[in-house]
C-alpha cells in the first residue's frame, strides 16, 4: 500500500491505496465520484477524461499515485455554487448527448480544448480536437454545436471577469 494525497474538486483527499490503482478507480471507488466513466480501459474512448493540474488526461490509464500532490477536477467539480459550467449548460441547451455515457468526458475534453485553443473555434477544429472522445449514439452534430456555444460563453465569461 502507498499513501496518496491530492486536491479533488477543491477538496484535499488522501488514502492508502494499492500502487496499481488507476486514477479512475480512485475517483469512482474510493471517492465515490462516479461521473467519470470507464468505457474502454485503453484510453481510446475518452469517457474517463478529467483534468490534472489544469490539463485533460485519460484517467483509465493513469496511476493514482502519479497524481500525488496534484489538483484534479472531475465533471462534478465544474459546476460552482449550484450553477452549471458554461460548457455543461451548452451541452444541455443543444442536446449534446443521447445516452449521456460519454458526456462527462466530452465536456472535460471540451473545456480543455477551449483553455488551450481559445474560444473562437470552428467546426473543423472542434471535430479534430474531439477525436480522442467517442460517442456511440450520435453523429456529433449536437456535440459540435454544444462545444461551439460553450466556447463562446467561456470566452465571454473570461472577458467579463478580466474587466472586473
Amino acid at each position: 500500500m502507498v499513501h496518496v494525497s491530492m486536491t479533488v474538486n477543491g477538496r484535499n483527499v488522501s488514502a492508502e491505496i494499492d500502487p496499481r490503482t488507476l486514477l479512475v478507480q480512485f475517483l469512482r471507488d474510493t471517492l465515490r465520484l462516479t461521473g467519470t466513466h470507464v468505457g474502454c480501459d485503453t484510453s481510446q474512448c475518452g469517457a474517463c477524461t478529467v483534468h490534472v493540474d489544469g490539463a485533460a488526461i485519460k484517467s483509465c490509464t493513469t496511476l493514482a499515485i502519479s497524481c500525488n500532490g496534484s489538483t484534479v477536477t472531475t465533471i462534478e467539480g465544474l459546476a460552482k455554487a449550484g450553477k452549471l459550467h458554461p460548457m455543461q449548460q451548452a451541452f444541455q441547451d443543444n442536446h449534446g448527448l443521447q445516452c449521456g455515457f460519454c458526456t462527462p468526458g466530452m465536456i472535460m475534453a471540451s473545456v480543455d480544448m477551449v483553455n488551450r485553443c481559445g474560444p473562437d473555434l470552428d467546426e473543423a477544429t472542434i471535430r479534430h480536437e474531439l477525436e480522442g472522445n467517442i460517442c456511440r449514439c450520435t453523429g456529433y452534430h449536437n456535440i459540435v454545436r454544444s462545444v461551439a456555444q460553450g466556447a463562446r460563453e467561456m470566452g465571454a465569461a473570461a472577458t467579463a471577469q478580466a474587466a472586473e
